[in-house]
């Protein structure tokens, strides 16, 4: 079951995950996601909206193994032009497909 958030700001939304024992970053390890994508799911997101524009605006997945259910970690997606990359697409798809529950 996934959970979506609200949070005043990304260090809040990564702050609450690692006390639920996410501390893996896949931002830093995307390999595994692109090797073994059907073994992750993504169970949290946090939404960050910032006051000033929408540059400000970023998520945060809490991500966990399906086979190692202690192995948790977090990724965190910016809204900016630039912020566009092969695992942020990855894990939009991986929530879409959560949410259809493919």
């Amino acid at each position: 079951m996934m959970h979506t958030y609200n949070y005043d700001s990304v260090l809040n939304a990564l702050a609450e995950l690692k006390g639920e024992g996410f501390n893996i970053d896949y931002n830093i390890n995307t390999k595994e996601f692109f090797s073994n994508p059907h073994d992750f799911e993504i169970v949290h997101i946090f939404r960050y909206e910032g006051d000033s524009s929408s540059d400000d605006e970023a998520t945060v997945y809490g991500i966990r193994s399906k086979s190692k259910r202690d192995k948790k970690g977090v990724f965190v997606s910016g809204y900016a032009a630039n912020s566009e990359c092969d695992a942020t697409r990855f894990l939009i798809g991986l929530s879409i497909k959560s949410r259809r529950g493919l």
